[in-house]
């Protein structure tokens, strides 16, 4: 259960910044009349925080998973699929 609830802090990292771009991009068209250069560029650095945010959340899990002594699972690399 922890898993998934952590995996919900990143997806609302991710759209969290995005809406929040969204909203100051729109408040800034609304104030400056610049429409719909404020909604494109408060999308684009919405999703630039919430890349950030997400990374910063994904790297303090995986430096707690660390501390606690977990290992990740190796995937091993399969081969026969790439020579077809």
């Amino acid at each position: 259960m922890a898993v998934a609830n952590q995996a919900w802090k990143i997806v609302a990292d991710l759209f969290g910044g995005v809406f929040l771009g969204l909203a100051a991009g729109f408040g800034a068209d609304w104030l400056f009349g610049t429409r719909p250069w404020g909604i494109i560029g408060g999308v684009l650095l919405g999703f630039a925080l919430s890349i950030y945010m997400a990374r910063r959340t994904a790297n303090r899990l995986m430096a707690q998973a660390k501390a606690a002594g977990v290992e990740p699972k190796s995937i091993p690399f399969d081969d026969e699929d790439e020579e077809r």
